[in-house]
């Protein structure tokens, strides 16, 4: 079969098929070159799920009309210009979109139609393009001073095959909504909105650029919950700029859906990133939770390539370990910071559980008084009370009197600090031999003794793990595991990093490792698994999981152990000498999986349960 020349319309069906794979990407690309364009504001709707119209609207530079047919021509774009040589610079991209496809892709399997009015101009002009032919530039109405409308109607007509693999309008409307999320999350200083067959979905306005708008625009997006749970990420290293939010181990999720990662204002889904937060949290979250985060990204164009992908949803760093170093890192240090602290969501479903079904707390006008349902008399029903429980008058055992051999009969004792005024409050009584209640000034609080304990020796061990280093266990036999060349490579270049961590290893020739030394913790162990293990995470994730989360697995059982049993009957200076402790250990507020340790109740909260509020 003889070489042929393909047409530009088929040229442009072909580029369409990696461009836009769904009217979700459509709205990415022409969201993006609205923000490219400077919008302050940006509209989109969407009808029949994107494939019957999409409509985006912006108040950016807008197009004169000489620029209107370049626009839709394949590969012509505002977004690169030469240097002084004539040369054009693919490794300093610093807009969203630089490609010059994506308009050209659309309007070849689409009714396109582009009207636009330039900054400073008078008139405004519109072409059409209609499955890849394009019409004449032609004067047009235009609501605003400036900007562009770019509507695309009946998506993928041109190619009916591409319609039998899109899904629901309903799945494609929310694949909708979900890109424009991600966009406004990446900039919080533009409004956007978004109606979908004709119903106002989505009104975000325009936040105050910052720490504090990019909250408020995560919490209108993410949840209340979110803001209120989350840890303020900011660190730089070597030019590269770490910022955003990250959610408490408590506060996590069954998928890894809440986890937005941003580059130079670019949403990406990156699996180094996305390896690097999971390793972040590896030591408080099980594999199957995941942390709720976005973090975002600055550093110099040229340290990264976003022109990996058509899509451009995936970026390469020149130096990958410099940035997922600085996400552990910078993760850590604020989980750290946080110290015993727990999610909030945590005491919102402890007070929710003791709602019955149905329960409604009573008008706070006249109150509510149980002995006025069946007659009784408030006398009677006190009686009735005291004589059911016995001692209930009486002064409590608990109360603690503070001594100091006597005082003088006009002098006033010395101000004594309340234990209650510690974050965890002072123990007043321990519940079936496993939670210790404590009060503090404004609530109560629940711990449950095991998992608290069990957290603190854990975190004990791995400080001495850490200062004296992992004991080790020679091999009687060095065992030789077989890899494919990559994979060996991969492993024996982390050979320091695993020797840190009690695995001794070295080349064995191509493709072949040695393993003469394992964690003594581990015991008895599979060194060929754990070696392939390793290789896997190293490929995936570009770090050794495998072999930190045994060692912390077992690290886990041995703290298990050895920490205070639930049905162990403890003093009060126990109790409190536990709380003390929680208070001083950074990630106390939950165990090794992610559950929390602790649950605390304020006391408005409890009021408003038994409807004194």
């Amino acid at each position: 079969m003889p070489i042929r020349r393909l047409p530009p319309e088929l040229i442009n069906r072909i580029a369409a098929g990696e461009v836009v794979e769904r009217p979700a990407s459509a709205v990415k690309e022409l969201v993006e070159n609205a923000l490219d364009a400077g919008a302050s504001e940006v509209q989109v709707q969407a009808d029949g799920g994107g494939l019957s119209r999409i409509l985006v609207a912006d108040d950016g530079g807008g197009l004169t009309a000489q620029e209107l047919p370049l626009a839709v021509e394949r590969h012509a774009t505002s977004k690169l210009a030469p240097d002084d040589a004539g040369d054009y610079d693919l490794l300093r991209i610093a807009t969203l979109g630089f490609r010059g496809e994506a308009l050209p892709s659309i309007g070849s399997v689409s009714r396109l139609s582009i009207t636009s009015r330039a900054r400073g101009q008078a008139d405004a002009h519109a072409i059409f393009v209609e499955a890849g032919a394009v019409g004449a530039v032609g004067p047009a109405g235009f609501p605003g001073p400036q900007g562009a409308r770019v509507e695309v109607r009946d998506l993928f007509y041109a190619t009916p095959a591409r319609l039998k693999f899109m899904k629901s309008e309903r799945s494609e409307a929310l694949a909708i909504a979900e890109e424009l999320k991600r966009q406004a999350m990446a900039h919080e200083a533009v409004g956007f909105s978004l109606d979908l067959d004709g119903r106002r979905t989505l009104r975000l306005p325009a936040e105050a650029p910052g720490d504090e708008g990019r909250l408020a625009r995560l919490a209108t997006i993410l949840g209340r919950d979110f803001s209120d749970n989350a840890l303020l990420i900011d660190h730089e290293r070597e030019g590269v700029r770490l910022s955003g939010y990250a959610g408490l181990p408590t506060y996590n999720r069954g998928n890894a859906a809440h986890q937005y990662l941003f580059v130079n204002g670019r949403p990406v889904r990156d699996r180094l990133l996305q390896g690097a937060l999971r390793g972040a949290y590896a030591d408080f979250l099980a594999r199957d939770r995941h942390p709720a985060a976005a973090l975002y990204i600055e550093l110099d164009p040229q340290l990264v390539d976003v022109n990996v992908h058509p899509a451009k949803a995936e970026v390469r760093f020149r130096d990958p370990g410099l940035v997922r170093g600085l996400i552990v890192g910078g993760l850590r240090h604020a989980l750290a910071a946080a110290g015993h602290r727990a999610s909030t969501t945590v005491a919102t479903a402890a007070l929710g559980g003791f709602r019955p079904q149905g329960y409604a707390p009573p008008p706070s006008g006249a109150g509510f008084s149980a002995w006025r349902q069946g007659g009784w008399t408030p006398a009677a029903a006190v009686a009735a009370v005291a004589q059911a429980i016995p001692g209930l008058s009486d002064v409590s055992a608990r109360a603690e009197v503070v001594y100091d051999g006597g005082f003088a009969e006009d002098a006033a004792p010395a101000p004594a600090f309340d234990p209650v005024d510690h974050p965890l409050g002072a123990a007043r009584a321990q519940v079936h031999e496993t939670y210790i209640v404590s009060q503090t000034r404004d609530g109560m609080v629940i711990v449950d003794q095991h998992a608290a304990h069990e957290r603190l020796v854990y975190e004990r061990m791995k400080a001495e793990m850490a200062g004296g280093g992992v004991a080790r266990q020679a091999l009687l036999l060095p065992e030789v595991v077989e890899l494919d060349p990559a994979e060996a490579e991969r492993v024996v270049a982390r050979a320091e990093e695993l020797a840190a961590l009690g695995l001794t290893i070295e080349p064995f020739g191509p493709g072949a490792i040695l393993v003469r030394e394992v964690p003594a913790l581990l015991g008895e162990t599979d060194a060929a698994g754990l070696i392939r293990d390793i290789a896997d995470d190293l490929a995936e994730n570009g770090q050794a999981l495998a072999l930190k989360e045994r060692l912390e697995d077992v690290c886990s059982t041995m703290a298990c152990h050895g920490s205070v049993r639930a049905g162990r009957r403890l003093t009060a200076p126990e109790m409190n000498a536990l709380l003390r402790q929680m208070e001083a250990t950074p990630h106390s507020g939950q165990c090794n999986h992610g559950r929390p340790t602790y649950v605390e109740l304020k006391l408005a909260d409890i009021e408003r349960l038994f409807g004194r509020r």
